[in-house]
């Protein structure tokens, strides 16, 4: 898009419903992330009896070993989120990259869709378990790398899908008759056509990153005890969970809401951004 067909836009405030929407999202991620800054104990010290009702020591009670609940989901939120960024980011790299150059050759384009229908048909929980098994060593590792395998297929559809309309357009025919090579059609005429689809691609990815990662949690695959892990406190505490309710409730609130949250903002953005002028067909 030209300076001057931009400039109308670089005036205008983002609507009220599209900063309602990402302003959940926004705080939680910022408080998670800096959550150990703010707990008022380590996540390893014992405070209290396991599974005590909230009180003055523990605002939200004690887990299964007497620890600070409060203390462990300030410090567990940073490492889900954090993951769940990289995953996302991963994932919306390549299949950007990948989906765009997919369109302009035929041969990764028939291997895309039948990756895509491979990953869609293996139930997420069996692949995520036999990728993360078969890492060596395990743990946090293993589990993002297994959301982002399972995860490319189908973004990478989902770009493609997106892509193939702009690159029918007579400005990529144009491009391609004067010669440019496969990248620069790819880059530089395709992919900044795909911004709005882009970015609603990455909610989506980031979602479902916080979801394989606390699936992983449930699991035992991702971080192991003594760990403060959203996911793995609601494993560990779900025996007790008569005794001190908010020892599971609290995390799993904070997974809902993150998850509800980035939701929300990717659906308010995307309509956004293709009112400016970024989505497909955009120059």
């Amino acid at each position: 898009m030209s300076s001057a067909a931009l400039a109308p836009y670089r005036s205008r405030r983002p609507p009220a419903r599209v900063l309602l929407a990402v302003a959940p999202g926004l705080l939680l991620t910022l408080l998670a992330l800096t959550g150990p800054l703010y707990a008022p104990r380590t996540e390893a010290s014992p405070v209290t009896a396991p599974y005590a009702p909230p009180g003055r020591d523990a605002l939200l009670g004690g887990d299964q070993l007497g620890r600070d609940v409060l203390s462990r989901m300030l410090h567990g939120g940073s490492a889900l989120i954090g993951s769940a960024l990289a995953v996302a980011l991963l994932v919306t790299a390549l299949a950007a990259v990948l989906g765009c150059f997919a369109v302009l050759t035929p041969a990764l384009g028939r291997l895309v869709e039948r990756s895509a229908d491979v990953a869609i048909l293996l139930p997420p929980v069996l692949g995520m378990m036999l990728i993360a098994l078969a890492w060596p060593g395990g743990g946090r590792l293993a589990v993002m790398a297994a959301a982002t395998v399972l995860g490319v297929p189908y973004a990478v559809r989902v770009v493609a899908s997106a892509a193939a309309p702009v690159a029918a357009a007579g400005f990529v025919e144009a491009a391609t008759a004067s010669g440019e090579r496969l990248w620069h059609l790819a880059l530089r005429e395709i992919l900044p056509n795909l911004r709005s689809t882009v970015l609603a691609l990455f909610g989506l990815r980031f979602v479902a990153a916080v979801y394989v990662i606390s699936m992983a949690g449930f699991l035992q695959l991702g971080p192991q005890p003594p760990a403060a892990d959203w996911a793995l406190m609601i494993r560990e505490n779900a025996p007790g969970a008569l005794l001190n309710p908010w020892a599971v409730v609290a995390p799993s609130i904070a997974i809902g809401l993150l998850a509800v949250s980035v939701n929300l903002a990717a659906d308010a953005l995307t309509p956004a951004a293709r009112r400016a002028g970024v989505g497909v067909g955009a120059r």
